[in-house]
């Protein structure tokens, strides 16, 4: 009989457990319906601001009853897929050509909306890096820039190839351009394979601005921008080539093309080591005339002229 109670307790504990759980659960799907109506809500008006341009625009869709032609270009382009973002917020016609319900309403006047063909460099340049100033932020400080060279000259916004970058043209031709005295660098005995397609111009070079001369990509060894390439000069080495790593790989090699081999900076080697040597050909070994150039190459001996692991005279 003792253990009736105690069945009588249980049986009751249980029923409030179970009530309990079920007003929980109805909370909860309560709240869950709640949570679902407010996104739904909020969607619904995200997607009808998206669908209402704000004052003063008219969307891209009102553009492109005059400008099908561009609106064409513009499927494939990156920045029309941006468009496509954020519920349809993202960048427009109107993200860089401005309002354009003043241009609409005046029926089509030019003086109503921006025209790039009428901005100066500089301002063509700012309203580019609106967007991009993180990508380039070295840009309005560059060599280009400060010439008048505005993201328009080398970029076609509506040009539908991304691959290209939207370039008006391909590398080298783009650059050869400007840079015609750097051209014919390229058409030496000796040169670098750009005209041939091995490597392009801003392989070596940031076009958009760093802190180099030339607009030299930076790197922590400015080296580097060769030793990418010419993995067998890199290094560390135990016994380092001092103008290596004091003047750069510049101090004996043309970048671009020359007429002598390796790109050399002068046509005899032995000349090329005096420049800093000068002393050492001079009444001895090396030879018996100031500068040794009379004999047989420096490198004849000193082969590993770019650092050494075993000698400290560079000599295999």
């Amino acid at each position: 009989m003792g253990q009736l109670p105690r069945k009588i307790t249980r049986y009751f504990l249980l029923v409030a457990m179970v009530g309990a759980l079920a007003t929980c659960g109805a909370g909860m799907a309560a709240a869950q319906t709640q949570t679902q109506t407010q996104t739904q809500t909020l969607k619904q008006t995200t997607t009808a601001a998206a669908a209402t341009p704000a004052p003063g625009y008219v969307g891209s869709e009102t553009c492109a009853t005059c400008h099908q032609e561009k609106a064409d270009q513009m499927v494939n382009n990156p920045h029309a897929k941006l468009a496509l973002q954020h519920g349809g917020t993202g960048a427009s016609c109107e993200s860089c050509h401005g309002p354009g319900q003043a241009h609409v309403e005046g029926g089509g006047d030019v003086t109503k909306i921006v025209r790039f063909d009428k901005l100066t460099p500089t301002e063509v340049d700012k309203t580019c890096l609106g967007c991009h100033a993180n990508t380039h932020p070295n840009f309005l400080r560059s060599p280009h820039a400060k010439a008048g060279v505005n993201c328009l000259s080398c970029h076609s916004v509506h040009k539908s190839v991304p691959e290209t970058k939207l370039l008006v043209a391909t590398q080298p031709t783009l650059c050869y351009s400007c840079h015609t005295d750097i051209r014919p660098d390229f058409d030496m005995p000796f040169h670098h394979k750009v005209n041939e397609g091995l490597m392009k111009c801003n392989d070596c070079h940031d076009v958009h601005g760093t802190f180099q001369n030339a607009n030299l990509k930076i790197t922590a060894d400015q080296n580097a921008i060769c030793t990418r390439c010419h993995m067998e000069t890199r290094g560390p080495f135990v016994f380092e080539h001092a103008v290596v790593k004091g003047e750069g790989c510049l101090a004996c090699h043309t970048p671009h093309g020359s007429q002598n081999a390796r790109l050399l900076n002068m046509p005899n080697i032995n000349t090329l080591c005096n420049q800093c040597h000068s002393t050492v050909g001079q009444d001895n070994i090396h030879g018996i005339s100031a500068g040794s150039t009379d004999l047989q190459p420096c490198t004849d001996c000193h082969t590993m002229i770019h650092g050494s692991n075993l000698n400290v005279a560079f000599i295999k």
